[in-house]
């Protein structure tokens, strides 16, 4: 008995280990993707801020965006994300307020503050895409990358992915939650997929 449980235990172990390579391999397909010019908006995704300033990880975001931005001045911005515990003001703000730091003109930038999660980022911000507007680009963190632009696909938004790095003490943290979050949306979908068939 005992040497099945063993065995059972390594079975588990290795369908793990390999399950997290899988997910990590989907998430390093977009590590270092360079989206194509002048897209028509830009959609900024939220991350914690602490008080009224960007976490290092929304800060990668916002530098990110305000590089593309500065080089595609027709491009607008969406800056997406409520506001959150110990967060003074809304992610979507702080966002806002980061990139006129970093010379983007305020009548470029539309605030999308209401979203708590990743798959209302997405949503909430499509609501405010101009109706001429085709092209987009998604900026996140490269590990949050594969999971928006899944949501993005769902929501019949064509859009390029421009990846953020991910500042070095957050990495353990956010690889984690992530292989959880994607574990999340790929049990959500499939249970979408069967009722639709039923």
């Amino acid at each position: 008995m005992r040497k099945k449980v063993v065995l059972l235990f390594w079975v588990i172990f290795a369908v793990g280990i390999i399950y997290a390579a899988f997910l990590q391999y989907k998430i390093s397909l977009n590590y270092g993707v360079v989206p194509a010019n002048n897209a028509d908006y830009l959609v900024v995704l939220g991350a914690r801020v602490k008080g009224t300033e960007p976490s290092l990880t929304l800060a990668s975001r916002i530098d990110a965006a305000a590089v593309y931005l500065k080089k595609n001045t027709s491009t607008i911005a969406i800056a997406s994300g409520g506001q959150g515990p110990g967060e003074d003001i809304s992610e979507a703000e702080c966002i806002k307020r980061e990139l006129q730091k970093l010379g983007i003109n305020e009548s470029r930038i539309v605030l999308e503050a209401k979203s708590t999660d990743t798959y209302e980022n997405i949503h909430f911000s499509k609501k405010l895409i101009p109706i001429s507007a085709k092209d987009g680009v998604v900026v996140t963190n490269d590990f949050h990358l594969y999971r928006a632009l899944s949501l993005a696909a769902d929501a019949d938004l064509k859009v390029q992915g421009l990846p953020a790095g991910t500042p070095l003490i957050a990495v353990p943290k956010s690889y984690i939650h992530e292989y959880l979050a994607i574990t999340k949306y790929y049990l959500v979908t499939s249970l979408a997929n069967l009722k639709t068939r039923l």
